[in-house]
């Protein structure tokens, strides 16, 4: 009997197969080794493969598709109400061919190897920057049990322990002291390592034609760019900006009861990192914006003023992230908004004159003003 779609578990050594035919019966129960994989399906004609989005998915989405399969990427939390039975791979493979043959089912994008290449890079900077907090935090703590306290940040830290690692200082011993140098010398090394990567992935930002387009964005940088372009890379996965925005939980949640609905706060689903970055990068454009007059600056104002400095944050980072995506799909650059000046109209009434100075931006559009003369 022909295989016509096979849901595929893949684990580190022993991946599970799951098949059915044309009418969904199932046709092949199968157990292999890593190294059996391939040539399993280099003698099995082409069908459609599943697999669920997890760790080392896009290594064998690339492998099977040079063979000729369909390969699809199914989300794991997809796969999960699926599941038939006790969890064990078998059952799991199953669930995955069950999921993949649902008409609404979502897959997911696979990634290429420069894609890999640049989300890898950031977790391991990830982890640099996570030792940092790490090191600093215990060295402060072990500080304040001998009743030493230091300033809150980095340089701080580095001022303070000079001094407290000499030999007049009292309040410390010997044996302390030699474990504290130890820290302070992991921690200047992990501190070389961010910068490091910093220098990286500017120069792969300036480098990277979809990166250097995001970056004329207020609220984006390098880190941002390439994070965003290692996550979505042309944004073909989602139909619009707002799809995009929901997957990294920037949208609010609702809650419908009858004809009621409820808005609550942002779902903070999806990708994590990539959402903090925006975020934050969210944070600096709107204290930036503080003195400009453009109409996005003039918006953040008005929604800081009505909403809360962290509501407009959130704003503007569910904003830059649609932004993004349209830069990513579409290849368009992106035109920064210029405040409309009173001098940019060609005879303006000195009633105009007096509500643009007020507004500090005209009050009109360009090319209205004399409707109003």
């Amino acid at each position: 009997m022909k295989v016509t779609r096979i849901g595929l578990d893949i684990a580190k050594q022993t991946f599970e197969l799951h098949g059915v035919d044309q009418r969904g019966r199932a046709v092949l129960r199968k157990t292999l080794r890593r190294e059996r994989m391939l040539e399993f399906f280099t003698q099995l004609e082409p069908c459609e493969v599943a697999l669920e989005a997890c760790g080392g998915a896009h290594y064998w989405h690339r492998e099977l598709s040079k063979l000729g399969h369909t390969v699809r990427l199914v989300p794991a939390n997809k796969v999960k109400p699926y599941v038939d039975g006790n969890k064990n791979n078998a059952h799991d493979a199953a669930a995955i061919c069950e999921a993949s043959s649902r008409p609404s089912m979502r897959f997911v994008e696979p990634k290429t190897v420069a894609q890999q290449d640049l989300q890898a890079l950031h977790r391991v900077r990830e982890v640099a920057v996570h030792h940092c907090t790490l090191l600093a935090n215990h060295m402060r703590g072990l500080l304040l049990e001998y009743g030493v306290t230091v300033g809150r940040g980095y340089p701080a830290l580095h001022r303070a322990l000079p001094e407290l690692l000499g030999d007049d200082e009292q309040r410390l011993s010997r044996l302390l002291k030699q474990l504290l140098a130890q820290q302070w010398r992991m921690l200047k090394l992990h501190q070389k390592q961010v910068q490091t990567y910093d220098r990286r992935i500017n120069c792969i930002a300036r480098g990277e034609t979809s990166c250097s387009a995001l970056l004329k964005i207020e609220g984006i940088g390098p880190i941002t760019a390439t994070a965003l372009v290692a996550a979505a890379g042309k944004g073909h996965q989602f139909k619009n900006g707002r799809h995009f925005s929901a997957y990294l939980g920037l949208v609010p949640g609702h809650s419908n009861t009858g004809n009621k609905t409820v808005m609550l706060p942002i779902t903070r689903r999806g990708n994590r990192y990539l959402r903090t970055l925006l975020i934050h990068g969210a944070r600096s454009a709107l204290y930036a914006a503080r003195n400009k007059d453009n109409p996005r600056s003039l918006w953040l104002q008005r929604l800081k003023a009505r909403r809360g400095y962290n509501v407009a944050a959130v704003a503007l980072a569910n904003k830059n992230a649609r932004i993004a995506w349209a830069v990513l799909r579409f290849g368009e650059a992106y035109q920064r908004a210029k405040a409309h000046r009173p001098e940019r109209c060609a005879t303006p009434s000195p009633r105009l004159q007096r509500l643009c100075s007020a507004r500090r931006t005209c009050a009109v559009p360009e090319g209205l003003c004399f409707v109003l003369q």
